[in-house]
């Protein structure tokens, strides 16, 4: 297995840590007699050999020899380590479509690696050797689909497809396993290399389409067919039954009524990254993933997959009703529909014995904000009911109560109080607040208080100020001007993110507006240094003083060409309107920067300055479609500009008519991405009503 080990020179090879000197241990780990060495070898080689999907030239010197390893029978957990190589071998890039097929043929086309750069005319590029590296040694794939370990047999069948030169070979043996093959976690993982195999080898597709059909019909197994309809939705839709929601809920019913867990081996239970993740896997890990193959294929398809959700909220198996609760997510995160009746249906999980399904409920209904209020009475009664996760000793904000202030009830005051009186306070209390508008005024005292208790020279005075500096703006609680110029003129100027402190203090000057005459000779006091835009913007408010604050915010403005740096002076400039048209011909020449934040600024700046729509709506058509993040800053200046942004009115109905939320992406999400698309749409309805 390890032959010429020693002789690679790994410590001239580099991993995600430094040297690679450490890899022959690893992969040596990887064969060890004792279970809890071997999977901290693996994840040893997931942490660092292929960090996060990375390949490094010591992940290349490796493919040799975790080949070797998974040709040796009889040696523990291979299965484990054929899923390191394909996930080597660029496992997880997109199911495109093969190159015209024949013998011999079939590579997937987009040979691109997850980074998402062109590989292909870089033939030193790591994430080309190493497809290159697994495909070279795929053969043994072939031979893995009938090994004696049904480990092994169940992590194949993607990896001979994606990686094997020989098509024409694959889809017989596929088929042919999957007749005799007995262990139902294995056949479900051969169902699901038949789909993969239709969507890579269209042209060589049909007899693994016409199987999945055929299996997805009564006599098979419940799972069986799941499986099958899920990927006959990924390949071949046209092929779906009529009925397919009630028939995938009745299959999930029957299927949980009879499920039992599989009889394999207990597994170690390591402190490592793989051990966390083994025990945080769904109690029946094959029926999520069976429901979240067919929620993904569904796709755009809302209606079905809520109905879908629906009736996996319906089961009497909790474990069907945390998997739906956990896909729910998806569908939340990146599809626009009307969720009040699946969201009232994980608010009634919350009432549930098994604490994982009220973990899962919690932790949805947190990043849904207002789409939350469906299940607004169950959470004030989770709140009211765990009062120990608020209300008792040390000061939290438990995830129940997060998610009930998020959705703007009143019904979180009384236990956010208790929250506040504690002297030191969650950092995310004041960000929670905010959402909970006109309401919260009872709280603003309190956080007073709080601000006042944070420190002057402490490394987490950023940290605990801001919040709260949040909450008492959005408050307008002018009040806490006092507490407000202690931090300002009292911060020694070597704290750390000082910077980051002063624009928060003069961010919640700015919303206390007049209110905050006191502050205006500290602010003043500041109009030369290194805060002066903050504290120009912060003295407008109050004073209204443009002859004092115009100088330093034009001197901000920068040389025409600074590449996004002038944005807080813009964004302070065009809070001044008409006060400002001084800056009108530097802020028409920054529309043509070459950072979109900072043209798109410089745009909604010289509308609110000299509204004058000509030079603005070229600059957000241009935005609007580089970038969809932009697009909450061009709706809301459209809605200030009424009829005049109607040339712009195209854009915003395109995006109410859009099914997709405008910050949906691959790969990963915000959460706040619902809140800020929710945000966007609302303000597109502005738009086109005030029209």
């Amino acid at each position: 297995m390890f032959r010429g080990i020693d002789e690679v020179d790994w410590a001239s090879m580099e991993h995600a840590y430094g040297s690679a000197a450490d890899v022959p241990e690893l992969l040596r780990g990887l064969a060890s007699r004792h279970p809890h060495e071997r999977e901290a070898a693996l994840d040893g080689m997931y942490g660092a050999v292929h960090h996060q999907g990375d390949v490094y030239d010591s992940t290349l010197a490796c493919v040799p020899f975790l080949f070797g390893l998974v040709r040796h029978p009889g040696l523990p957990d291979r299965g484990g380590i054929v899923e390191l190589l394909a996930s080597i071998g660029g496992g997880d890039v997109d199911d495109a479509p093969a190159e015209p097929d024949g013998e011999g043929s079939g590579r997937p086309g987009g040979d691109e690696h997850p980074g998402g750069s062109d590989t292909e005319d870089r033939a030193d590029d790591n994430y080309t050797v190493a497809r290159t590296a697994v495909r070279s040694g795929a053969a043994v794939f072939l031979d893995l689909v009938t090994d004696a370990d049904p480990e092994v047999r169940r992590a194949v069948p993607t990896p001979l497809v994606r990686f094997s030169e020989a098509p024409g070979r694959v889809l017989p043996l596929l088929i042919r396993q999957l007749r005799d093959e007995h262990d139902e976690g294995v056949r479900l993982a051969l169902v699901e290399g038949l789909g993969l195999f239709a969507r890579l080898h269209p042209g060589l597709s049909a007899p693994a389409v016409d199987l999945l059909a055929t299996l997805c019909a009564a006599p098979h197994e419940p799972g069986l067919r799941l499986a099958a309809l899920g990927q006959l939705a990924l390949c071949a839709p046209d092929r779906l039954p009529a009925d397919l929601v009630s028939t995938v809920v009745e299959l999930l019913h029957t299927r949980s009524r009879h499920f039992r867990p599989s009889g394999e081996p207990t597994r170690t239970s390591t402190d490592t990254l793989l051990g966390r993740l083994r025990r945080m896997r769904p109690a029946d890990e094959e029926g999520a993933q069976l429901l979240r193959t067919l929620h993904s294929a569904l796709g755009a398809r809302t209606g079905d997959r809520i109905a879908l959700l629906e009736g996996q909220l319906s089961s009497a198996d909790t474990a069907d009703r945390c998997n739906a609760v956990w896909m729910s997510a998806g569908l939340f995160r990146e599809w626009r529909a009307a969720y009040a009746e699946p969201v009232a249906l994980i608010g009634e999980q919350l009432d549930s014995d098994e604490e994982r399904l009220r973990q899962a409920a919690v932790s949805v209904l947190e990043f849904l904000f207002g789409l939350a209020e469906p299940a607004a009475d169950r959470l004030a009664a989770l709140v009211a009911s765990d009062q120990d996760s608020w209300g008792r000793g040390r000061a939290t904000l438990g995830g129940p109560l997060r998610a009930l202030a998020r959705t703007g009830d009143p019904r979180a005051v009384p236990p956010l109080t208790e929250v506040l009186r504690h002297r030191v306070v969650p950092n995310e209390t004041g960000y929670t607040v905010r959402h909970l508008g006109p309401a919260a005024l009872p709280l603003a005292p309190l956080l007073r208080e709080r601000l006042a208790d944070v420190p002057l020279d402490d490394a987490d005075t950023f940290g605990r100020a801001a919040p709260l500096l949040s909450a008492l703006g959005a408050l307008r609680y002018a009040a806490a001007v006092p507490e407000v110029l202690r931090l300002l003129q009292g911060a020694p100027r070597d704290l750390r993110l000082r910077d980051s402190l002063v624009e928060a203090l003069t961010e919640a000057l700015v919303a206390f507006g007049p209110a905050a005459r006191e502050a205006i000779p500290a602010l003043r006091g500041l109009l030369s240094g290194e805060s002066a835009v903050a504290a120009a913007a912060a003295l407008w408010s109050v004073e209204g003083d443009a002859e004092a604050v115009l100088p330093p915010l034009l001197r901000a403005l920068g040389p025409p060409g600074s590449a996004g740096g002038s944005r807080p002076a813009v964004s302070a400039l065009a809070r001044m309107g008409s006060s400002a048209g001084v800056a009108l011909p530097r802020l028409r020449s920054l529309t043509d920067s070459a950072d979109l934040w900072e043209r798109t600024a410089a745009a909604c700046a010289v509308w609110d300055i000299g509204a004058d729509p000509e030079p603005v709506l070229p600059v957000f058509r241009d935005a609007w479609r580089q970038n969809p993040y932009a697009r909450g800053t061009i709706t809301a200046c459209l809605v200030r500009m009424g009829d005049a942004g109607s040339p712009a009115h195209d854009l915003v109905a395109t995006e109410l008519a859009a099914p997709r939320r405008h910050r949906a992406r691959s790969g990963g999400y915000g959460s706040h991405d619902v809140l800020e698309d929710e945000t966007l749409l609302r303000d597109c309805r502005r738009v086109l009503e005030g029209a």
